[in-house]
This record gives structure tokens, sequence and C-alpha cells, in this order.
């Protein structure tokens, strides 16, 4: 398939390596900062090629980028973070277009295992209200927000599983927590590419599910699957669409 890299960063190098070694053609990798890739926007040329377009980029270009997809008619995969309050502008975007748009907060095939693992532990705590359950990320000190994307969808999961958690509470506590409220912690420093763990505590024990990343390269790997899978779809669709498919194929 014909690609356009949209955010040539380092999840954009990574992307554009995993491309060439599953045999795909980059038609041209855009950054908004001059000379990082072929061009800070993409020419007619490069949208009349390309199929479909993978994006890691800033929340401030998700919605500029999607008007650029919707009138080419070329389907996106989107991993950028930090633009929920756009989502609704997107979608109405896409839809109009009758494109497809496939955004995420994680990639990362082991992240939605994961995932699949905090909602299905928390649904079973449930009826042990002996046990707690809280959640923490670390990743390294490049990294521009906190929670991260990943943190809040694991989150997301688990108050879906969980009713006697109420609501996510991120920010730094004077205060004791309410039982109601899921803890989610973040720390930044070094770099790590990114430790996610949901942890249900009792006083008799303490269990922990840790999704740890080793490199970028799962996270690219998922989005070039996306990309793959999303030809020929329609809607703006989450990667639990994706994940789903590529879950089933398994069985």
């Amino acid at each position: 398939m014909n690609v356009l890299i949209m955010g040539y960063g380092k999840m954009g190098h990574e992307i554009e390596a995993v491309l060439r070694e599953r045999g795909h053609r980059i038609v041209a990798r855009i950054d908004e900062k001059p000379g990082l890739g072929d061009a800070t926007v993409p020419t007619e040329k490069h949208l009349t090629e390309t199929e479909v377009a993978i994006e890691f980029s800033q929340p401030s270009a998700v919605v500029p980028n999607a008007k650029l997809y919707a009138k080419a008619k070329i389907p996106a995969v989107v991993g950028t973070t930090g633009w929920k309050a756009s989502e609704a502008e997107v979608s109405r975007i896409v839809q109009d277009a009758g494109i497809a748009y496939l955004r995420a907060s994680n990639f990362s095939i082991g992240a939605h295992l994961f995932f699949a693992l905090a909602e299905e532990a928390a649904r079973m705590i449930q009826s042990l209200p002996q046990y707690d359950i809280l959640l923490y990320e670390i990743h390294h000190n490049q990294k521009k927000d906190s929670p991260s994307g990943t943190a809040l969808t694991a989150a997301d999961r688990i108050l879906h599983a969980l009713p006697r958690k109420k609501r996510i509470v991120t920010e730094k506590l004077d205060r004791r927590i309410e039982p109601d409220e899921l803890h989610v912690a973040s720390v930044r420093g070094g770099a790590v590419p990114g430790i996610h763990t949901v942890l249900l505590d009792s006083e008799a024990d303490t269990i922990e599910i840790t999704h740890s990343a080793r490199s970028r390269k799962g996270f690219a790997l998922g989005a070039v699957l996306a990309a793959e899978w999303v030809i020929g779809k329609k809607g703006f669709l989450g990667v639990e669409d994706f994940i789903k498919d590529l879950f089933l194929k398994g069985r």
C-alpha cells in the first residue's frame, strides 16, 4: 500500500521502518518542522498517490489534517493523543466525507491485551470489596502529556467494568481519596518507553498487571497493521474495531 506518514518524529521513524519491512511504499514523510521530513505539508501529488495516512503529530494538527484527509478521500490511522476536546469536530468531518478514520491512544497489540486483562480483573473484584484498584504509569522525560492516553484508556475500561468506581482522579491529592474514585498517577523521567500498571490491593495481598514497552516498535507495528486493515472501511472508528477482528483471527 502507498502510505503518507504525517508526523516524522520518533514514532514516524519507527513507522517508516516497519512499513519498509512489510514491503509498503512511503509516499512522503510530512512534519511541521522544516527539514525534518520531505515537506511541512503534503502536496496534491502526495495526496493523489496515497492509499492511507498514518499520523503521529501534535494535537493542534489533528483537525487541519482531518480536513485534508476528508478533502482527498483518504483513510487515516491516528495515534496522536491529547485532542479529546476536538473529537466531535473530527467525527463530523469524517462522517461528512465518508472516509475511515481510526484513532487510538495506543496501537501496541500487547497494550490491548493489558486493557482486556485489566478490565476483566476489575469485573472480578466487583464482588470482592476487600480489593481496591489503582493505576500508575511511567514515561520518558520527553513525553508532553500526563496521564498518558494509554493510562486513561485503561482507567475508562476499569470504570466500565467496576460500578463501585465512579470517576477518575489524576491530580495531586491533598485529601483522602474517596472509595468511588480511581486514582491514576504519572511519573516522568529517563528514557522509559512506557510502563503501565494496574494494582489490585487488599490487606492480604497485592496483584499487579503490568505492560512494559521495550521500544516503540510494538506501537509502530500495531499502527501499520491497523492501516492495512482500515482500507475499504468507513466511519469514525476506535481501535477496538480493529483489535476485535485481530483477536478473532487467533481463535
